[in-house]
């Protein structure tokens, strides 16, 4: 094939950065009808929810209207606000946010800063979710443990059916077989940790703790899970950077800045004809903590690949 002459490329060079500066523009027009709601809560959340912001703007190119709210709202009010600036898709950050745009019929929503929601408004919005998309999670299960063959977990699947749903796809692709139990109480989720541990293998099994308020209670199903791992050499790794700090392997947890992004691209195309599609989103803009205490007490060299960890515990 003959390469195309030095004027067609230049010709072929600039018609792709027109494209490109008409596609920065449209979106920079676009975000002027973009708002942000999101909860009017202290501090840490708030600035959890203010660098999420900043990742809107930085995607925005520029500041987009944001809107703090109690946990009780006027939605008339609110609705009357929005339409005075002209804003057509909210972006509703946290369970408070999401309560205050749902009702508003004139504009469109995009969820982010939940684990979940009710599968009403799954099936109404695009919602980002909190929960760490479960492809990243067992990818870096992978790399740490490669020899690992089995995934086990407890869920409530009232809370994570869908994440448990790519879960299995996950793992399928990536050539792990998944155990899961499904818990409606504390009391059954800690007996399927019991019978998990009696039965584990520590060389090819490995416990995943989703973020689920039924089947990981802090107070007694952790410290518990935790204490087993550590006696019996079988590896737990989860979805809450917090369970890192007091002993799993590792977790993911979000990267809020990038996540921002994320929602006023999902945002600018909701103003377009193509919508984004509706449901629960896992979360792939992401960071990487892990447990150098518990790997070394596993037997597993990190060597240089402390380096590829957001954060380390203990801390240094």
């Amino acid at each position: 094939m003959t390469p195309p002459a030095p004027s067609r490329r230049l010709a072929l060079a600039l018609a792709l950065c027109v494209s490109a500066c008409l596609s920065q523009a449209a979106f920079a027009a676009d975000a002027k009808g973009i708002a942000v709601v999101y909860p009017d809560i202290g501090e840490p959340f708030r600035s959890v929810f203010l660098k999420i912001i900043e990742g809107i703007e930085e995607q925005a190119k520029g500041r987009v209207v944001s809107i703090p709210v109690a946990a009780t709202v006027n939605q008339q009010e609110l609705a009357a606000d929005l339409k005075k600036q002209d804003v057509r898709v909210v972006i509703a950050l946290g369970r408070n946010g999401l309560k205050a745009a749902s009702g508003i019929d004139q504009v469109g929503v995009v969820a982010g800063g939940v684990l979940s929601v009710p599968e009403a408004d799954a099936k109404r919005f695009t919602v980002h979710s909190l929960a760490p998309d479960p492809a990243l999670l067992f990818g870096q299960l992978k790399s740490l443990l490669p020899n690992t063959k089995r995934i086990l977990v407890v869920h409530d699947s009232r809370q994570n059916a869908w994440l448990i749903r790519r879960a299995r796809e996950a793992a399928h692709t990536l050539g792990f077989e998944m155990v899961v139990q499904d818990a409606e109480d504390i009391k059954t989720a800690f007996r399927f940790y019991q019978e998990a541990f009696a039965t584990a293998d520590p060389k090819r099994d490995v416990i995943w703790l989703p973020q689920d308020s039924t089947t990981v209670d802090d107070a007694t199903v952790l410290p518990f899970v935790l204490q087993e791992s550590w006696n019996r050499g079988v590896a737990v790794f989860s979805s809450s950077v917090a369970h890192v700090k007091r002993g799993a392997l590792f977790a993911l947890y979000p990267n809020n800045r990038e996540l921002g992004k994320s929602l006023a691209q999902s945002a600018a195309a909701a103003l377009g004809p193509n919508h984004p599609s509706r449901g629960m989103l896992p979360l792939k803009e992401v960071l990487v903590a892990a447990n150098l205490r518990t790997a070394s007490h596993l037997g597993i060299q990190l060597g240089s690949r402390q380096q590829s960890f957001d954060l380390i515990f203990p801390e240094p």
